[in-house]
C-alpha cells in the first residue's frame, strides 16, 4: 500500500509542478487550485509513505517520478 500512495504522489508532484508554472504567480484561479490541491495531498502521500519505507528510498522514489513526469510533459 505503501509504495502505491508513493506513486501516486509522484505523479501529484508533477502535477503541482506543472500547475505552479501555468499559474503565472498564482494570478489565475484554477491552476492555483490545482497547485495548492496537489501539494497537499502530494506531500501528504509522501509522508504517509515514509512511516512504512525507509526515508531515503521513499524520498529518491517521490523526486525521480516527479522529475520524470514533469520534464517529459
Amino acid at each position: 500500500m505503501a509504495w502505491l500512495v508513493l506513486v501516486i504522489s509522484g505523479v501529484l508532484e508533477a502535477v503541482w509542478a506543472t500547475a505552479l508554472g501555468r499559474s503565472e504567480g498564482l494570478t489565475r484561479v484554477v491552476p492555483t487550485v490545482v497547485f495548492a490541491a496537489g501539494l497537499v495531498l502530494s506531500m501528504a502521500g509522501l509522508a504517509y509513505s515514509m512511516r512504512t519505507l525507509p526515508t531515503g528510498t521513499s524520498y529518491a522514489v517521490w523526486v525521480g517520478i516527479g522529475a520524470t513526469l514533469t520534464v517529459v510533459y
